[in-house]
């Protein structure tokens, strides 16, 4: 009889073969579950409480990063949400909801013997000829400034539908629009800043073209200071401009108490030397992200100066490249290459708040959205769509091609798919109509969120995309259930929207299907929570030669000085 051979460590978990790759797949099915009905115009909302704050959203990249998943294999869909969100900015959950579509096919496949290698190069080859067909149905922006602007518009609108603004959803796919056309060439979102006020209606919110951030901690002698300039130039320094508290200072031994008041004079010094070199500048307006003490803020105010102290890092980042400004660490030999420049600085009040306001920057265009709502989840949850919508127009600006959204592509693409499998031949056949299937679970499901009948619609879309007669781009219609031509109904969307989230749910299907084993150790985990809760009071061994005894039972503590 051959040995038994132990190589893992006991108590390890190890699970491998078809039944662990189908236990992966139920696993993501199960959060799929949880995603698919926030998807559409329809979809719903997910309350997240982790006991402390409450989180409500229906964008599925926050969904799923509030959500404690542990299984190791389901924890790829968290990631492909974080993906499309970060590389596109919407439909964070058409990736999970096709990702879950992939799997539940490649689920029978597997179970009727098909191996998963195979499964795994014939959707990678369905993905070649999903991304073949986006490049033949793209429709490109028109030339025109105008109409261009009108294509970002209903790109944005599109995005819109299924946040919980969609009622202003003209209003703010204006607002998005002009906010990226705002911008450089580059456009980079960074230069467009969100500052969130509590109160107000959501027809409140406006677009400021330059840069606004909140009034900063002040003294009284601010009040005093002018709020208005006309073409100010702008010092930014990142000095600290306030008399240093004793404790801070170091100890100073003197032999006589007239030397005290040297010292004091010394201190002064310094912090006027400071502000005189700030006033020689020709600065009108000075910002620092380190504290403006009272006596800076008196000195500046009766020389006309408007300051503020404690800026926030990314509202100083935003304001140096706005105006052109550079950030400095000492006020020593300052030229007038260092300061910045705006046509109007103001100070206005906006809500129960005060904003700084610096509009007409030269050397880089840059905006301010200050949006307003009731309550504050109501504002995170705006504050979110308003970031896919803008991530939305910004791709498709830099793309220039959109298709129709409503599940037209997902259509046309499934239909392409399942006259590519006609042609082939084997196993792949099978896997590749199923490739065609999943696809159409993203109209399917826009119907059973909008509560139609979604058999009756994908019968109706199937036979008009067969025949092709009446062009490619009918989706489905949530207002009555029946089905509409998307792209004539303005219900579009960038181009690279699809063609990232097809390759997305692809690569994470794929991921998936090569895994057929999982090592779990029970004793590392176990040890990891030990870590992070800390070891208990009273519960460390003391033998009895004391200290020593921690270190192999030396007698005393005196042998650990040194090395023998």
């Amino acid at each position: 009889m051959q040995p038994q051979l132990i190589l893992l460590r006991e108590g390890t978990d190890t699970s491998q073969g078809k039944a662990q790759l189908i236990s992966n797949i139920a696993a993501c099915m199960a959060i799929v579950d949880t995603i698919k009905t926030t998807l559409g115009p329809c979809g719903m909302d997910k309350l997240v409480s982790n006991g402390k704050e409450v989180q409500i959203s229906n964008d599925g990249a926050t969904v799923m990063g509030l959500l404690d998943i542990v299984h190791p294999a389901a924890k790829c869909l968290t990631d492909i949400a974080r993906a499309q969100d970060s590389e596109v900015g919407d439909g964070t959950t058409s990736v999970v909801v096709i990702a879950g579509e992939l799997l539940k096919e490649a689920k029978t496949c597997i179970e009727d013997g098909i191996a998963p290698q195979v499964i795994i190069k014939a959707f990678r080859q369905a993905l070649a000829e999903s991304h073949r067909v986006l490049d033949r149905l793209g429709v490109p922006f028109a030339q025109s400034k105008e109409q261009q602007r009108t294509l970002l518009e209903r790109c944005a609108q599109t995005a819109l539908n299924s946040k919980l603004i969609n009622t202003e959803r003209d209003f703010f796919a204006t607002m998005a629009v002009s906010a990226v056309l705002s911008l450089d060439e580059d456009c980079n979102l960074a230069m467009i800043g969100i500052k969130k006020v509590q109160g107000g209606s959501m027809r409140d919110t406006q677009l400021i073209d330059g840069v606004a951030f909140k009034k900063t901690f002040s003294y009284a002698g601010f009040e005093q200071q002018p709020k208005k300039f006309d073409a100010p130039k702008v010092l930014l320094l990142n000095v600290e401009l306030e008399l240093k508290a004793e404790r801070d200072n170091a100890e100073v031994r003197i032999k006589d108490p007239t030397q005290y008041q040297s010292i004091v004079d010394a201190e002064w010094r310094i912090i006027y030397d400071k502000l005189e070199k700030c006033v020689a500048s020709g600065a009108k307006i000075v910002l620092s992200r380190l504290p403006i003490g009272d006596l800076a803020t008196q000195y500046f105010a009766d020389r006309d100066i408007f300051c503020a102290g404690r800026v926030a890092v990314d509202d100083m980042s935003r304001v140096a490249r706005a105006t052109g400004g550079t950030m400095l660490s000492t006020v020593n030999g300052v030229v007038p290459e260092n300061l910045g420049f705006c046509q109007l600085f103001e100070e206005r009040q906006i809500g129960h708040d005060r904003y700084n306001l610096f509009t007409g920057c030269a050397k880089s265009k840059t905006c301010t959205i200050i949006l307003r709502g009731g309550a504050q989840q109501f504002i995170d949850e705006a504050d979110r769509s308003l970031h896919d919508a803008i991530c939305i127009v910004k791709r498709a600006l830099k793309t220039g091609s959109v298709v129709g959204g409503g599940g037209a592509i997902e259509m046309e693409i499934s239909k392409a798919l399942r006259d590519l499998s006609r042609t082939i031949r084997g196993k792949q056949q099978m896997v590749i109509s199923g490739y065609a299937r999943a696809l159409e679970g993203i109209p399917r499901q826009l119907c059973e969120n909008a509560g139609h009948d979604p058999t009756d619609a994908l019968n109706k879309l199937r036979q008009k995309h067969f025949k092709g007669d009446e062009g490619p781009w009918f989706g489905v219609a949530l207002s009555n259930g029946g089905i509409c031509d998307t792209y004539a109904a303005f219900v579009w969307e960038p181009t690279l929207v699809k063609r990232n989230a097809l390759s997305s749910a692809t690569e994470a299907a794929c991921l998936i299907l090569s895994i057929d084993e999982t090592v779990k150790n029970a004793e590392s985990e176990a040890a990891k929570k030990g870590e992070s809760a800390g070891r208990p009071a009273g519960n460390m061994p003391i033998s009895k030669s004391g200290m020593g005894g921690l270190v192999g039972g030396l007698p005393g503590v005196k042998k650990l000085k040194g090395r023998r």
